[in-house]
């Protein structure tokens, strides 16, 4: 099944690492996959964002107009792709970058605090990872164990100290997602009266 993946935030921010790092991940697991990258003319602060297409089959086209998930690493983000996320799709935002609450209710929607876990885990450049990390318990899109055979074989050689660090931010997004998840599960149960 074709599922189509925004990450975007500022430059400087990771959002076309995180989209390598799915694409890779997805190559590796034997996936057809399309990376699409666009960032303003600013390399920091500006804006930065990219395309992921991941689909058991040939992929048509790498640009999609209504994303089945999107990554908002910052405000401008969120402002710009919540309106266009597919109905009944997942967007996931960092809580610690927004200024109002998210407002559509016909799809998935969950603001992390992805900023303050990667500063925990001793980087805020981590907050792309921990997003990625999200994203895995929210969607079975990917498995944690390609990511982070992705991650060893990919991260650039100057950020190799930083892997321990990148694991602790992929898992830690991965386990507070899946508890919002179990989270959501339950209030959906108990809404159901089940």
């Amino acid at each position: 099944m074709e599922t189509s993946i925004i990450i975007s935030g500022f430059g400087g921010q990771g959002a076309l690492f995180a989209g390598q790092l799915l694409a890779h991940a997805a190559l590796d697991s034997g996936k057809e996959v399309t990376w699409f990258p666009s960032y303003g003319p600013e390399m920091r602060g500006g804006t930065a964002h990219c395309t992921v297409v991941i689909d058991d089959e040939p992929i048509g086209a790498p640009i999609v107009r209504h994303p089945d998930i999107v990554l908002a690493l910052n405000m401008p983000s969120a402002d710009k792709y919540e309106p266009l996320v597919a109905p009944g799709g997942l967007l996931i935002v960092d809580s610690g970058m927004m200024s109002r609450p998210l407002r559509r209710s016909d799809l998935r929607a969950f603001a992390i605090p992805a900023h303050q876990i990667a500063l925990e885990c001793g980087d805020r450049r981590l907050a792309n990872v921990c997003m990625i990390g999200a994203l895995l318990a929210f969607s079975d899109i990917l498995s944690r164990d390609a990511i982070i055979g992705t991650l060893r074989a990919e991260l650039p050689a100057r950020h190799q100290h930083l892997l321990d660090a990148n694991f602790a931010a992929l898992n830690t997004g991965y386990t507070w997602a899946a508890t919002e998840t179990s989270r959501e599960t339950n209030e959906r149960v108990v809404a159901n009266g089940g």
